[in-house]
């Protein structure tokens, strides 16, 4: 009996000094991810670049509609991310709906969210799509939600983090990219200096 329970005590420390190193590195890994939130790719030497084309694609809306990005051509066009279960990502959304009512026609620009789709923790398909729709519906989204079930878009623009947007002029080129959350004044400015 006593063998069993000194059994039971080393195992349980054993499990306790897992569990706290599992910890410890969670949480670097979360202060690397925060120090890196907002930062331009340009810094970091990760993604696309300033002045690239961006790859084509055509994605369905939650609408049923069909998005080519090449058919945008002629306005600007900001280029999101992201996933439901993405903090950050929850964050910025209120921010880009913002700027979406009151400044999205008046500056000829256009927000496409893609949803990493195939992302999402949901087992099923069905599933996935109802819980982008309740989230388009809690945040009252009236932008265009395009999804990326197979993730090609999300291969294509090499997207590591989320959220990462990217800033496409009107003449159909990169001119920045940001890894992390925006605000109304950062899509602001960023969206006045593209072409």
């Amino acid at each position: 009996m006593k063998k069993n329970i000194g059994l039971l005590v080393v195992v349980l420390l054993v499990v306790a000094m897992i569990g706290t190193y599992v910890r410890q590195q969670i949480d670097k890994d979360r202060e690397i991810d925060a120090a890196s939130l907002g930062k331009e790719t340009e810094q970091r030497e990760i993604g696309l670049k300033k002045g690239d084309t961006p790859p084509d694609f055509t994605l369905t809306t939650l609408d049923g509609e069909e998005v080519t990005l090449s058919d945008l051509r002629g306005k600007k066009v900001v280029l999101n991310f992201w996933a439901t279960w993405c903090p950050p990502c929850k964050a910025e959304m209120p921010h880009m709906q913002n700027y979406y009512d009151q400044y999205a026609k008046k500056e000829n620009v256009e927000i496409l969210a893609v949803n990493l789709t195939s992302a999402e923790r949901d087992v099923t398909e069905d599933a996935k799509i109802d819980t982008i729709t309740t989230f388009k519906d809690s945040y009252e989204l009236t932008f265009p939600i395009l999804l990326d079930k197979k993730n090609d878009a999300g291969f294509d623009y090499q997207v590591i983090t989320i959220p990462t947007t990217y800033f496409i002029d009107s003449n159909g080129y990169i001119q920045r990219t940001i890894q992390g959350p925006m605000d109304v004044d950062m899509l602001t400015n960023y969206v006045e200096a593209l072409d």
